[in-house]
């Protein structure tokens, strides 16, 4: 049995959570392959608003199972804080989250050290979201990590001091103010351990092998969106792990030939949160009035979006690089009342107009160049049926179709999981 992924396609915020719980009930196993507490994936049902950061967002549904992958960076304070939010839902997070020995731990001086690298950058800073991300995956690839596995054995503590005390000399060396308790970031870090060591851990490579063998459906959820991604986003602008459809097989286990659909997210529009270019970026009543119906602030750290048109240089790009089967577009409804809308189709690069994403995109070099087409004035949110959908928005989605040259499946007209539309 395939495994099918489900990505995001732009600078992340798209929407993911929602769409991996609707989708839940198609699937037995949903699986997290990279990322750590950076997401914030948003899931909204029976009233109630839910976010998550590390648990993968099936984690409501009763017959799913919800693997946290080795490609996963996790901190234990922060995955103790998202138990026991899940608490007072009867939840069995014995049976039904399991998490990858291979997966890397987030240690309290990973954040210091995030903090540190952060302030010493000044004007140049990349705009982490401070959660150590950066620093636990350098440790990945420098081959000093602590792992989930690791907890396992008696000495785990030995090989946590002579770590911490190397990322405490580090921060010495960017020779900022950073002002902090080790003992007291330490003794909440340890008191979320021993919490987390009454989990499951597994060997989730042979784990998802022996699923497919079985005929289990399983579902890969990415973090983040593909032009975040270490390699193909935009550098250094990025996070620290794939992002894009070949960072599932790494993230789990999983051959490339054992991949199924590639579903992509994108919202109708653009955000981004951050620093970083932004081709199609507002700054005037168009881009605050997306803002503010789109509610655009980050799920993990509160900061607003940027916000603009939506970009189809890059959402091609994203398209390609992720081998991307079928789309989902997302908050459709945040741009009814717009009487015109626009679309980049090309930049001008340089003098020269081009329809590929280039290798630097930063506004001195490039210029959208922009499709208007007319908007919709109709209140999507209580739509139900493809039918109802307004005719300029379904001329939208046609146009958005034969330029992606990939089917959009989902409309999403509203963040609650009721306020989804099948094509």
């Amino acid at each position: 049995m395939a495994v099918d992924l489900l990505l995001g396609l732009q600078w992340g915020d798209e929407g993911k959570g929602k769409i991996v719980d609707v989708l839940t009930e198609n699937y037995d196993i949903i699986a997290r392959f990279q990322g750590g507490p950076n997401a914030g994936h948003t899931l909204e049902f029976d009233g109630i608003k839910h976010v998550l950061h590390t648990i993968p967002s099936g984690i409501f549904h009763k017959n799913a199972v919800n693997v946290v992958g080795n490609g996963v960076v996790i901190d234990p304070v922060i995955f103790k804080k998202e138990l026991d939010a899940l608490k007072k839902f009867n939840l069995d997070i014995k049976s039904k989250l399991l998490i990858s020995r291979k997966a890397h731990l987030i240690l309290p001086t990973h954040r210091l050290l995030d903090a540190a690298s952060e302030a010493s950058k000044g004007k140049a800073k990349i705009g982490s979201t401070l959660k150590g991300i950066g620093p636990t995956y350098m440790d990945k690839t420098g081959r000093n990590g602590m792992r989930i596995g690791d907890l396992e054995l008696s000495d785990w503590k030995e090989k946590y001091r002579n770590l911490a005390n190397k990322h405490e000399a580090m921060i010495g060396f960017y020779n900022v103010d950073i002002q902090y308790n080790l003992a007291e970031l330490e003794s909440d870090f340890f008191k979320s351990i021993e919490e987390l060591k009454e989990l499951t851990f597994i060997d989730s490579e042979e784990y998802l092998y022996q699923a497919q063998k079985q005929g289990k459906k399983i579902l890969a959820e990415g973090a983040q969106g593909s032009l975040l991604d270490i390699d193909f986003g935009t550098y250094p602008y990025v996070t620290s792990s794939n992002t894009t459809a070949a960072g599932a097989c790494t993230g789990l286990g999983v051959a490339p030939n054992q991949i199924g659909d590639v579903k992509g997210i994108f919202k109708a529009y653009t955000t981004r949160v951050g620093s970083g270019p932004f081709p199609t970026e507002l700054f005037d009543n168009d881009g605050k009035t997306m803002g503010r119906v789109g509610n655009e602030f980050g799920a993990t750290t509160g900061r607003p979006r940027r916000c603009g048109w939506l970009d189809l240089v890059a959402l091609k790009y994203a398209v390609r690089i992720n081998g991307v089967t079928e789309l989902m577009m997302m908050k459709g409804d945040v741009l009814s009342g717009f009487k015109k809308l626009k679309v980049c189709t090309a930049y001008n690069y340089k003098g020269e107009n081009i329809t590929h994403l280039p290798y630097n995109i930063e506004a001195e070099n490039v210029t959208p160049i922009y499709t208007e087409m007319k908007g919709w004035e109709a209140d999507l949110t209580k739509m139900t049926k493809k039918e109802q959908l307004p005719e300029t928005l379904m001329n939208y989605i046609d146009f958005l179709e034969k330029e992606l040259e990939v089917p959009i499946k989902i409309v999403s007209v509203g963040p609650d999981r009721t306020q989804t539309i099948y094509r």
